[in-house]
C-alpha cells in the first residue's frame, strides 16, 4: 500500500492551494483520511480529517479556510487551502487508516509529505 501526496509549493499570503493524495495497492476499505502537518520544529498536528462517511473534523486554526474532501471510488483524499496564512508552512502529510483485507486488522498509512510553503 502506498500514498502519494501531490500539490504543495509555494504561496503568497491570502492565497490557496488545493492538495490531494491517492492511496494504491492492495486495499480492501478505508476508513477515515486525513491531513497532518509537521512546521519546523514543532510537533505534527492533525489539520482536518474525513470519515468513510463524509464526516469532517478540523484544527480550530483552519476551520473556514480549508476543506477536506474525498473520491472514495478514487480513493483518494483532498485538502483545498484558502487565505492561507504564514502559519500555515508546513509540511502536509496524507494519511488512511485501512484494511488490507476483509478480516485483517486496520492500520494507518503515510503519505511522504508534500512541502508548503507561505511567504508574505
Amino acid at each position: 500500500v502506498q500514498l502519494q501526496a501531490f500539490g504543495g509549493g509555494l504561496v503568497q499570503a491570502g492565497g490557496s492551494l488545493s492538495l490531494s493524495c491517492t492511496a494504491s495497492g492492495s486495499i480492501f476499505s478505508i476508513s477515515d483520511m486525513g491531513w497532518y502537518r509537521q512546521a519546523k520544529g514543532k510537533q505534527r498536528e492533525s489539520v482536518a480529517l474525513i470519515t468513510s462517511g463524509g464526516s469532517t473534523n478540523y484544527l480550530d486554526s483552519v476551520k473556514g479556510r480549508f476543506t477536506i474532501f474525498r473520491d472514495n471510488v478514487k480513493n483518494m483524499v483532498y485538502l483545498q487551502m484558502n487565505s492561507l496564512r504564514l502559519e500555515d508552512t508546513a509540511v502536509y502529510y496524507c494519511s488512511a487508516r485501512l484494511k488490507r483485507s476483509r478480516f485483517g486488522a486496520a492500520n494507518d498509512y503515510w503519505g511522504q509529505g508534500t512541502l508548503v510553503t507561505v511567504s508574505s
